[in-house]
This record gives C-alpha cells, structure tokens and sequence, in this order.
C-alpha cells in the first residue's frame, strides 16, 4: 500500500496496548501535542492470552481500526515481541518518537524494559499513565509504605482530590498511513479455531470504544438501581463495564467523572458511591500486584504456604462444566461459558464452592476465569480469587464460606437466574429451585427430569463440606503458630 501523500516530516508512532481508543488516550495526547504525523501501531503478543479476551481483543481491534481509518490512518498490526518489532518499525518509517500508555502487569513491565534497551537512544521513547485512576506508587501510607488493606488505602486514594477531567481532545486526532508491510488483523489467529463456541458472546456484547460509550451511557441511565438490584443476577443491573475497562476501550477516569456527574440527580447518590468505590477496587487490584508480583501464583498470606489443597481434576472439571449439582453455582459456570462473563455475587459464589467446598488450589480458578472470562484481569481475577480464598492481604476470614443453597434462595428467590442457565431445572417448584435433589419423584416427573440422570446429584454434601473446609483452614494457621 502507498502512502495517500508524503509525509512532510518524520512521523511518531503510537503503540496502541490496553488502552484501545481515542477518547482520553494520554499516549494520544502526547503524541498530538508534537505536532507530527502519527503512525499508529498494534503488536499482538503473548500478554494478549484467554480464548475469550481474545475474541473480545479481535473486534475491539477492528473497531479502533475503523475509527483510525474514518481520521485519515491505518492500523499497522505486526504480531511478535515488541521490542523488536517496534524498532524496525521506527527504522523503516523514520519515526521520531515512540508514544505508548504504561502498563502494571509483571510481564508488560518487562517488556518496556526490554523495549526501552533494544531501541537505545536513537528516538524518545515516551511513556504516558492511563490504565488507573492512581498510579500504583502514589498512594503510600504516611510511613511510606505500601497499604495491604483496602479501605485504608481507598480512604487515602480518595483523599488525593479527584481524578483529572477526561481529555476529550484526542477523539479529533488525526493519522497518517504509510506504505509500511502490516498484516490483517484476522491473521493474528485471535477468534476460535475449529468449533465456533463464541455465538454467545456475539449476542451479549458489543467490544470497541463505541460499543463501551454505549455502555457507559446504561450504566449511567440505569445508575439508581444499582444500589437495589446488584446483587440479584436475574435482574443484569450491574454495570457490565469491566470488559470495556479491561482493554481500556474507556478510561477510568471517563467512567468515574460519568458516574460523579450521575451522583447529583436525586436517589443515584449511593448507587454512585458504590460504583466508584469498585474502580477503586479495580486500582487497588493493580496496585497489589504492581508492587507484589507473585500475587497470580503465590499467596500473599504466609500460612497458605502450607495449606493442604486437594487436586481433583473430576472435581474440578465438574465445577468448570456447571455439573456441581447446586444450581445456583451451576448457573454461573453456564452463564461464564455462555457469555464470557458472571453475575459478580455468583462469581463470590461459584469461587468460595471451588476453593472451599472442594478445596481445590484458588489457581486453577483463576486460570479458568482468565481463559473464559471477557473482562479476565489479571490483577482483578488474582486479587479477587486471593480474597475468596483467604490468602491475600484484605482476605476476608478463613470461616466465610458461602452455603450454595442459601446464597441462591437470597439472590434467586423465583430460581430465575437458575432456570435461565439450567433449563433442565426448569420444570422443578420455586421452593426446590436450589434444592433439586429434595424433589419427590412425583415433583421430577412433572418437571421432566430425574435427579442423578438428567441433572446431578450435589457434588458434596454443604454441611461436611464446610466443616472440612474449617478444619483444613484451622490446621494452615497454627502450622504459622508453630513456626512448623
């Protein structure tokens, strides 16, 4: 492809990582601001992994693509590692400058390191903060040391002022194209391979920056009742923003300045306080694992060291199918193969049976949840698993353990939800909705099922299992009491 026209001086590139928009880009903005054609870059690697990110990652690619090339661009996509493919780039378009958005992650840490070493000092390399409302190092305690407790740090964090406006000024950007090899962006193998399982998640949502300002306009519209209905999955009033947010189609302080502004109208006010306190969450996710890098893998609690986890891939592998034989977390696993999301009270849910029901490792949920999940964050989905589990710095405590049957007959009384994503269940009272195995065989014929056959029996029994759970837990701390 030739360029549409010279360029009449050496152009920049702007690397586009999680940070997949226009609107209040600051990478964008820096580069803007120096006046020179921009030239904007994708590089698929392997940070970009999970059947379903990956899906989500394609079309929100060809959505920025489009918007690139509605301003005058062309996407360059490249896949490989990017510090050597960045540096040709700048090679054979004589680029200037490098502007790319920061990222937290281990891993995307090193890769600007190595980055930042392969390109010299040949061009600015200009990095530019984005993906939190708070970078990881500027919330400290008065000691100067990092917070392990989230309310303390979220009492802090607030207390900094609010997060700066959202620069709208870089949705008007303009690109330049130039006639450099790039590849499409269905070569870079990102949607499923063989059996197409993503039919579902093409009905449910709508990746790209348009689709997340559509979005973030529900959000805001249906503001009032999140405070009532959250933690109902029938009802879907939860913001269904973390996907957006995840591959940085918005911004968090777009979100948080809307959801502010939505705080004014009359009732929206504790909705409002509830919703930014989860974006904090979403920082203080990012914050641990910046500055504790095993939080994916290793428990932050010393005594989980020694915890006695039971590797049951049956076990496992029922919970991951939704065959647990207790609908409530059954649904979920459904709804999380189905759509490539989860209700955030059943993920509590389907989490706490996993690790505690079946003391099966925390990690093998949390790799599930990173392969599945559309929204799958890995300092989210490692700090959220950690506290389910208990071993991470705000854990909740070790004899929390969410009974299956009561959490459904609370948030599903009707059975909705369960009837939703367990159609078989369908036919069974509202009154055995959570209890299926308790229905007479009169109840099962007329619903059409049989207990055992057509559904299964509970995996484990709640009451021993729970006990179990408390024993094991009871055991890992004073193995620390011990010193052994």
């Amino acid at each position: 492809m030739q360029p549409k026209r010279a360029l009449p001086m050496p152009p920049v590139l702007l690397w586009f990582r999680r940070d997949l928009r226009l609107i209040d880009n600051p990478a964008l903005a820096a580069a803007m601001a120096q006046g020179q054609p921009i030239l904007p870059v994708y590089v698929s690697d392997a940070l970009d992994a999970g059947g379903a990110g990956r899906w989500w990652l394609h079309h929100s690619l060809v959505s920025l693509e489009a918007d690139i090339r509605l301003r005058g661009g062309r996407l360059l996509v490249r896949a490989g590692d990017p510090a050597e493919i960045i540096p040709e780039l700048v090679t054979s378009t004589g680029a200037s400058a490098v502007y790319f958005g920061h990222r937290y992650e281990p891993a995307a840490i090193r890769q600007e390191q190595a980055l930042a070493r392969s390109i010299g000092s040949a061009v600015d390399l200009v990095g530019r903060h984005g993906q939190v409302l708070r970078h990881p190092d500027s919330v400290r305690t008065q000691g100067g040391s990092v917070y392990k407790v989230f309310t303390p740090y979220y009492r802090r964090a607030t207390a900094i002022g609010e997060p700066a406006l959202p620069d709208t000024a870089t949705g008007e950007a303009e690109f330049e194209t130039a006639a450099i090899e790039a590849i499409p962006i269905d070569d870079l193998g990102l949607l499923p391979r063989g059996p197409d399982w993503s039919s579902g998640l093409q009905r449910t949502w709508e990746p790209g920056e348009n689709g997340a300002l559509k979005r973030l306009d529900a959000a805001v519209e249906q503001l009032g009742a999140y405070a009532r209905q959250r933690d109902y999955p029938s009802a879907d009033k939860t913001s269904r923003l973390s996907p957006h947010l995840h591959f940085g189609e918005l911004s968090a302080r777009q979100v948080w300045h809307a959801v502010k502004a939505a705080a004014l109208r009359p009732g929206d006010e504790v909705s409002a306080e509830m919703l930014l306190r989860q974006l904090y969450w979403r920082d203080f996710s990012m914050y641990l694992l910046y500055h504790f890098p095993t939080l994916p893998s290793r428990p932050l609690r010393p005594e989980f060291e020694h915890f006695r986890w039971i590797e049951d891939p049956d076990a496992l592998a029922a919970w991951q199918a939704g065959r647990t034989g207790y609908p409530i977390v059954d649904a979920g696993m459904r709804q999380l193969w189905e759509t490539g999301w989860m209700h955030n009270r059943v993920r509590m849910i389907v989490a706490s049976f996993l690790v505690k029901h079946l003391l099966i490792p925390w990690q093998r949920g949390a790799d599930w949840f990173l392969d599945t999940l559309v929204d799958a964050d890995l300092a989210n989905n490692s700090a959220s698993w950690q506290w389910v589990a208990g071993s991470g710095t705000d854990a909740a405590p070790y004899f929390r353990i969410f009974n299956p049957i009561a959490q459904g007959k609370k948030f599903d009384p009707d059975g909705d939800y369960v009837r939703r994503y367990v159609p078989e269940l369908a036919g069974i009272p509202k009154q055995l909705i959570h209890e299926p195995w308790l229905a007479d065989t009169t109840t099962q014929r007329t619903a059409g099922i049989v207990i055992g056959e057509d559904y299964p029996q509970p995996l484990v029994d709640h009451a021993k299992a729970r006990q179990r759970a408390l024993d094991t837990y009871g055991q890992a701390r004073d193995l620390l009491k011990s010193g052994t």
